[in-house]
């Protein structure tokens, strides 16, 4: 089969086709006397586990990783259990991250309830955000102290 009907029974672009053979994912095919691409029925097996490997949350090199053991003629799943393990880790320390996000903005939230919209005078920002939080033990915290949240990581803390 030609790239354009692989591509159409994978559910993938021609480019995405092209781009995978140019980073190992998927094997050059063979060439056709007029030097068309010639793709067996096992690209679309491979195509297939690598979208189901994307939707688990793995990188294209951790999947290129996996289906080099395979072609070595290797087991890959315990290689594989190792990669899941990590992801599971970060995603649950990401949870762990988002969940004390979410307090601190719902505790401002509920904050800009009581502050009076007349003593915001700062010309540089808003009380409702620069105010220090007071936590349910009566802890007062600054920005500083609190959550950062890591699309913002790069802005400075004072």
């Amino acid at each position: 089969m030609q790239i354009g009907e692989l591509a159409r029974t994978a559910g993938v672009t021609t480019k995405t086709i092209r781009y995978y053979e140019s980073i190992g994912v998927l094997d050059e095919p063979e060439r056709t006397g007029s030097g068309y691409r010639s793709y067996g029925p096992g690209a679309i097996e491979r195509l297939e586990f690598v979208r189901q490997a994307q939707s688990s949350g793995l990188a294209l090199a951790e999947i290129r990783s996996i289906l080099e053991i395979k072609d070595d003629g290797g087991q890959a799943c315990q290689h594989t259990t190792a990669l899941l393990g990590r992801h599971l880790a970060e995603l649950d320390a990401r949870i762990v991250e988002l969940e004390a996000a979410r307090d601190e903005l719902r505790a401002m939230y509920e904050r800009a309830g009581s502050l009076d919209p007349a003593e915001c005078t700062g010309a540089n920002g808003c009380q409702i955000i620069t105010e220090p939080l007071v936590s349910a033990s009566g802890e007062t915290r600054r920005r500083s102290e609190r959550v950062s949240n890591p699309r913002h990581s790069s802005r400075v803390e004072a």
